[in-house]
């Protein structure tokens, strides 16, 4: 496609979630709280579970691992978000547009495959308890830590690398809150074609690569739980798991809403809520998913708070 009577796009505009001025003060100050509470709780998760003896172990690596994945992948979106609320006109450079969509694309894919190994984790937690410490050594739970954010950069630099294949000219306005595929394909002068089969095609693939040993660890966990002879055992079983089936749930249902599709299917509305979901919700509700239904982490909390605070507070 010629681009002789356009100028090259160097800059883009985010209209933001809404363009109706009596919203943007209140939304403001809702999205500023939601990203108050993730940031605080991801980071009281991450520094419990480092100075905590009691939650040295694997679950909670990853644990502390999806909370750091968490905290940056907010990181990336909310602040330009919010930015957006209080000025005329939210601008982004070319450069910090593709540095934006790196970022969100790595952490995305990275806690896709997070929320694998941690299934991973409560499947030979509750299936083969015995061997459970030799199984997930601390060799282990370090080649799969690096395999999550490998598949997560990788992810991030294809799409990033064929997104800067394309020509930008004319209409420069992101009709969303940040730089996602989408929007940005949309707005392209130039053929989107080979960028929306490889859309399809990495969204699929990690679908598949971690949605399948999720269900199959849920499976053979579903099945060892039922074997439990006391409801106590079990109760305490369906506890741990439920927790991060929850969250599977919500994160993979509203990745898979938004991009497994034609982006011809494109419809503003429905996809920025998904995307509020799962840039902004999810992360804030992992911390309080996993910690306020969790008994060691609130005893650990006790202890750290009788430790730390009360003897500062008596000085």
């Amino acid at each position: 496609m010629t681009t002789e009577n356009h100028s090259i796009v160097t800059e883009f505009i985010i209209m933001g979630l809404s363009d109706h001025p009596e919203l943007q003060l209140p939304l403001f100050i809702l999205f500023l709280g939601i990203y108050i509470v993730s940031m605080v709780g991801n980071l009281v998760l991450i520094l419990l579970i480092r100075i905590s003896s009691q939650l040295h172990t694997p679950m909670y690596y990853f644990l502390s691992n999806l909370s750091f994945i968490d905290l940056c992948y907010s990181s990336v979106i909310t602040p330009k978000m919010l930015v957006n609320f209080v000025s005329k006109k939210n601008i982004i450079s070319y450069s910090g547009c593709l540095t934006q969509f790196f970022f969100y694309c790595a952490f995305a894919v990275s806690e896709c495959y997070m929320l694998t190994a941690m299934a991973y984790d409560r499947y030979v937690a509750i299936c083969s308890p015995l061997l459970y410490y030799n199984t997930m050594s601390q060799r282990v739970c370090f080649l799969l830590v690096s395999g999550v954010y490998t598949m997560g950069t990788f992810s991030g630099l294809i799409q990033t690398a064929y997104l800067a294949r394309l020509l930008f000219c004319g209409d420069n306005v992101i009709n969303n809150y940040f730089c996602d595929i989408l929007p940005l394909l949309k707005l392209s002068c130039s053929s989107t074609y080979i960028n929306e089969l490889l859309l399809m095609f990495l969204v699929g693939f990690h679908s598949l690569v971690t949605t399948v040993p999720i269900f199959i660890s849920y499976a053979f966990i579903f099945f060892s739980i039922l074997s439990i002879r006391t409801a106590k055992g079990r109760s305490k079983a369906f506890s741990t798991c439920g927790s991060h089936l929850a969250g599977v749930i919500i994160f993979y249902g509203s990745i898979i809403f938004m991009y497994y599709k034609p982006a011809s299917s494109y419809n503003v509305i429905q996809e920025k809520v998904a995307s509020v979901i799962y840039t902004m919700v999810i992360p804030m509700l992992n911390p309080l998913i996993y910690s306020l239904r969790n008994k060691d982490v609130k005893d650990s909390l006790k202890k750290v708070i009788k430790s730390e605070v009360f003897p500062r507070m008596k000085q």
